[in-house]
């Protein structure tokens, strides 16, 4: 049986909102000590290559995090840990991943307020 050239095998096409699905995760990962469980998202702008599938991405994930912490280590994270599991699992490229910070939780103002409500 001869072998099929992969250009004549198919493309896999990976859905945007699946690749934001993956990048979240990633996220996740990334961030172990995070409050309760991070919140991530992501949106994807992507151009698929010449055989349907993988392609250049621009990724954006916005994150919640611990505070005090070394925010600029987090956030680096975070784009490392998504660069890396967007190539192993979907074959893409990421040009840019844009880490947003919506919130920051500090342990110190969150039991002061406990402590205060409790009488």
């Amino acid at each position: 049986m001869a072998e099929v050239p992969p250009a004549e095998r198919g493309a896999t096409r990976i859905a945007d909102r699946v690749i934001a699905k993956l990048a979240a995760r990633a996220a996740r990962e990334a961030l172990p000590a995070a409050p309760a469980m991070p919140h991530a998202r992501a949106s994807v702008r992507r151009h698929p290559g010449a055989d349907g599938g993988g392609g250049i991405a621009h990724v954006r994930v916005t994150v919640e995090l611990r505070y005090p912490s070394d925010i600029g280590a987090q956030c680096g994270a975070v784009r490392r840990q998504v660069t890396l599991r967007l190539g192993e699992l979907a074959g893409m490229e990421l040009t840019d991943v844009a880490v947003d910070v919506e919130r920051l939780h500090s342990e110190h103002l969150l039991r002061g307020a406990a402590e205060r409500r409790v009488r």
